[in-house]
C-alpha cells in the first residue's frame, strides 16, 4: 500500500518529482513521457525498479526514490534513497589508471592517503576497513577532481590512526563500474608522504594540495609566530624613534 515517489535532480537545480507508484498504477507528472518510464514491482524483495527507455542527454541527473512514513504524534516524514546518478556520454568508461597509499607520521598519529587517479566516469565509492569492519571515524573523503587530461577524474581519501597502530592492517577499497580493488597499508607499495619542499611536485601529479598542507601546519605556525614577532618589534622601534624625535624636538 506504500506509495513510491521518484524524483529527478539535475545539477544545480531542485529535485523534481516526475512519477509516483501506487500499487500497480504508475502516474507520470505533466511534461514527462509516460511511455519512457517502466516500473517493475518486486514484492518479495520489497523493491521497485525504474527503467528509462531510449536515454537522451537530457536524462542526465540524479534519481531518488522516496516514500512517506507515519511517525510519532501523527507526523509524516518523507524518506529519500541515497540517489543514483545517471551520466549520458558517448565516452566509454575506464578503470583507474593508478592507485596507491601515501603514509605520513606526524607526532603521535599516522595519516594514510588513498589516491585513486584517472578514471571515468567520476562515480566511485571509496571506503576504509580493517580486518573486521568498515571504518568511519577519522576518515575524510575528498571530492573528485578532473585530471589534466579531459574527462579523467581522481579522488583521495584520508584515514588517521594512532601511531601505536602502525603494525595494524588497514584497507582502502574502491568500487568503480569498471573495477573493484583493495589496497593494503602493510605492503611495500605504500609510500612515505613528501615533505614540505615536495608539495608542489605532488600537486602537479594531481594530488590535493591540502594533503601537503596538513603536515606543515606546525612549521607554518612557527614561521607565522616568528614573523609576527618581527613585525611587533619593528613597530615598537618605530614608536620609540617617534617618541625620541618629539622629546628632543
Amino acid at each position: 500500500s506504500t506509495i513510491i515517489h521518484w524524483y529527478k535532480q539535475k545539477e544545480g537545480e531542485a529535485p523534481e518529482r516526475f512519477l509516483y507508484v501506487s500499487g500497480d498504477k504508475v502516474s507520470t507528472e505533466r511534461g514527462f513521457q509516460a511511455n519512457r518510464y517502466m516500473i517493475d514491482r518486486r514484492s518479495v524483495q520489497k523493491q521497485y525498479v525504474l527503467t528509462i527507455k531510449d536515454v537522451i542527454p537530457d536524462d542526465a541527473a540524479t534519481y531518488y526514490c522516496a516514500y512517506w512514513d507515519p511517525h510519532l504524534w501523527s507526523t509524516w516524514i518523507k524518506y529519500f534513497g541515497t540517489g543514483t546518478k545517471l551520466i549520458v556520454s558517448e565516452k566509454g568508461s575506464s578503470p583507474p589508471a593508478n592507485s596507491e597509499i601515501l603514509q605520513k607520521t606526524h607526532e603521535n598519529q599516522i595519516t594514510y592517503v588513498c589516491l585513486i587517479e584517472k578514471f571515468y566516469p567520476e562515480i566511485i565509492r571509496v571506503t576504509w576497513t580493517d580486518d573486521e569492519k568498515e571504518i568511519t571515524d577519522q576518515v575524510v573523503k575528498g571530492d573528485t577532481w578532473k585530471s589534466t587530461k579531459e574527462d579523467e577524474y581522481s579522488i583521495a581519501s584520508w584515514l588517521t590512526v594512532p601511531a601505536e597502530n602502525q603494525d595494524k592492517k588497514y584497507y582502502c577499497k574502491y568500487e568503480h563500474e569498471e573495477e573493484k580493488a583493495s589496497l593494503s597499508t602493510q605492503v611495500d607499495s605504500v609510500k612515505t608522504a613528501p615533505q614540505e619542499e615536495d608539495c608542489k611536485t605532488v600537486f602537479n601529479r594531481g594530488n590535493l594540495i591540502l594533503f601537503c598542507l596538513i603536515f606543515v601546519t606546525d612549521q607554518l605556525m612557527h614561521r607565522t609566530a616568528y614573523l609576527v614577532y618581527i613585525v611587533l618589534l619593528l613597530k615598537s622601534s618605530m614608536y620609540y624613534l617617534i617618541v625620541l624625535f618629539f622629546i628632543y624636538r
